[in-house]
């Protein structure tokens, strides 16, 4: 009842910001003569631009992208919103991109930025794929090892062989799994329902990625590996500040375990197309759809202290190298980003995203299982 209720007072309120919004413009624009300008735009998309210059004036925001006034009208207005490609054209001063269909398979989500994910449904608009590496672009390649760049850096693939893999592993406890966005969960299409928080998150933790940690720290045990599973929902109730919470858990942890070497944050995907299509990320394994893992890794391109990641980058793919001998593409590429991910804390800190949200639990379990046996294998030829 308590998220329920939480929902549709957030609901609310971004109902009423938007009212008031379109309130705002009516009272600063001159609607005469919209319903012709508008038949005019259904014929010519671009003449989105002139309208809306006549109308509110210069479009405010980011060089690239509509915010504010232009972002609220072209949601709500169809006619609008398909001229939105030659409003950003106008204003970038360059051609627009054109949507392709395929997802980019190097961004996770953002801690800043709750994905604006819909609601679930019975399955429709799901599409399967398999996130591969490929030549060129931004990906950098060591045999049938991928990965791809995301720092804004230019980078080569010298980088691949910098780092020291780090991770000693002794007595006492040795892996902590916990979870930054715990509450982020799975597609019901295969028939496991959950009560969710906000659409494809639960705070139940027997339908999201916590059940996931928890599957993956069985098979680390069951390979005589000690581990701590934190179940904290450090993205509950509010999912602003979900790394800062999770860093003090981590910190936490580590200073009672001097004994911890690696820093699993487990996650999942969240990837929609242009036109809204939801991608499960699969893998067939032995003949059983299981779903894909990637490996995250922050660097200091961001500008914050981070000088060890390149250790942190050479353990992630030591794990890499001996899951695409085991497996023919459970690993998606390792991503490299701006940010720290809180792995500053450790060499041996990895984020892992299981699946995405198109995927079922079922399969996200799946995958974790055959990741995490494969890592614990890795793990003990590090440690003999």
């Amino acid at each position: 009842m308590e998220n329920k209720v939480g929902r549709a007072l957030r609901r609310g309120v971004a109902l009423g910001l938007a009212l008031t919004a379109v309130w705002g413009v009516s009272l600063t624009a001159d609607l005469k003569g919209v319903k012709e300008d508008l038949t005019a735009l259904g014929e010519e998309p671009a003449l989105a631009v002139s309208l809306m210059k006549s109308r509110l004036g210069e479009l405010p925001g980011e060089t690239r992208g509509l915010t504010g006034w232009g972002r609220l009208l072209l949601k709500g207005s169809p006619l609008l919103a398909a001229g939105e490609e030659a409003v950003l054209e106008r204003r970038g001063g360059q051609e627009a991109p054109k949507g392709s269909g395929e997802p980019d398979l190097g961004d996770g989500e953002e801690d800043t930025d709750l994905p604006d994910l819909q609601p679930s449904d019975s399955g429709e608009g799901i599409v399967e794929m398999t996130g591969r590496g490929k030549e060129g672009s931004l990906y950098l390649r060591e045999g049938e090892i991928y990965v791809y760049n995301r720092t804004g850096q230019e980078l080569d693939t010298s980088l691949l062989g910098e780092g020291t893999a780090d991770v000693s592993l002794g007595k006492g406890p040795q892996i902590l799994i916990l979870h930054t966005h715990g509450s982020e969960a799975y597609s019901m299409t295969d028939g496991d329902t959950y009560e969710e928080s906000d659409p494809y998150r639960t705070t139940d933790c027997t339908h999201n990625v916590v059940r996931v940690g928890e599957e993956m720290a069985t098979v680390f045990r069951a390979y005589g590996f000690q581990v701590i599973h934190d179940t904290t929902l450090c993205d509950y109730p509010a999912y602003n500040g979900s790394y800062d919470r999770s860093k003090a858990v981590a910190e936490q942890w580590l200073e009672q375990y001097p004994s911890i070497k690696v820093v699993f944050d487990v996650h999942r995907d969240a990837l929609v197309g242009s036109e809204g299509e939801v991608y499960k990320l699969v893998s067939e394994e032995a003949g059983q759809k299981v779903a894909q893992v990637m490996m995250v890794l922050g660097t200091d391109a961001g500008g914050a202290d981070h000088p060890r990641w390149k250790d942190n980058l050479a353990f992630a793919l030591k794990l890499q190298r001996n899951l695409v001998k085991g497996y023919s593409s459970l690993a998606r590429p390792t991503v490299l980003r701006k940010g720290r991910y809180n792995q500053q804390l450790s060499p041996g800190s990895i984020l892992v995203e299981v699946g995405g949200h198109g995927n079922t639990l079922s399969e996200a379990i799946a995958g974790g299982r055959l990741w995490a046996d494969n890592v614990a294998r890795t793990l003990l030829e590090m440690k003999q």
